[in-house]
């Protein structure tokens, strides 16, 4: 009987850790066969990937968030790669390996990529690893333990979201310009400017504008 073989897109700028993942996955319980195409930084992953003319070509891509950077295709983590990734290969499986655990950054990541799989580094044994890779390789979605408790914190405490960034929402949504929220609330405009930052950045819009924030904040309940 012919394995089933999964071919795989490793980005790691430890090239004994995308040894280790290869070694790992080599146990599987599905016998499937595994065949890696390795790359240890955002220019050599991104060159791989823009050279391909085959959308079916890799089956899993597993992204490293942190990696030296391609500043020429602005492409600075695995982040900007998972989004290139997404739409140059489609149906691929995106997991994110991460050594990250603050909530707001595995937050933004959910939110921003959605990714099939996210887990943080230190969260997983072999055993979880391939689990994950079943999982995955089934049509299900794996998130890790970590990633889900940190998750669920930041968004049952709101605690990005603090008093004077909630203010701020409101004013917002009720039709105050952002130039006239110093008469309204106690801050500077530059205080306000910074917050207003944070709080883009919640709602992955960072480049949006207050009409974004607003939508956002309603889809998310705030307002």
């Amino acid at each position: 009987m012919t394995k089933k073989k999964v071919s795989i897109f490793m980005v790691d700028d430890h090239p004994s850790m995308i040894e280790g993942y290869k070694s790992i996955l080599s146990y599987n319980d599905l016998g499937c066969e595994i065949e890696v195409f390795p790359a240890y930084n955002c220019e050599s992953a991104y060159k791989r990937m823009a050279e391909s003319e085959d959308i079916y070509e890799f089956d899993m891509i597993f992204l490293d968030l942190s990696l030296p950077p391609y500043e020429e295709k602005g492409i600075y983590s695995g982040e900007d790669l998972a989004v290139y990734a997404k739409k140059k290969f489609p149906l691929a499986k995106i997991v994110i390996l991460t050594s990250h655990a603050e909530a707001f950054i595995l937050y933004k990541l959910q939110k921003k990529i959605a990714p099939h799989g996210l887990l943080v580094k230190s969260d997983f044994t072999a055993d979880e690893f391939l689990k994950a890779f079943e999982m995955l390789l089934n049509g299900d979605v794996y998130i890790s333990k970590t990633v889900n408790e940190s998750i669920q914190e930041l968004l049952s405490n709101d605690m990005f979201l603090d008093d004077f960034n909630r203010q701020i929402i409101t004013l917002l949504a009720s039709g105050i310009q952002s130039k006239n929220l110093p008469n309204h609330i106690n801050l500077s405009m530059s205080a306000i400017d910074k917050r207003k930052a944070q709080i883009k950045d919640f709602f992955c819009v960072q480049k949006g504008t207050d009409e974004d924030i607003i939508r956002e904040a309603k889809k998310h309940g705030f307002v």
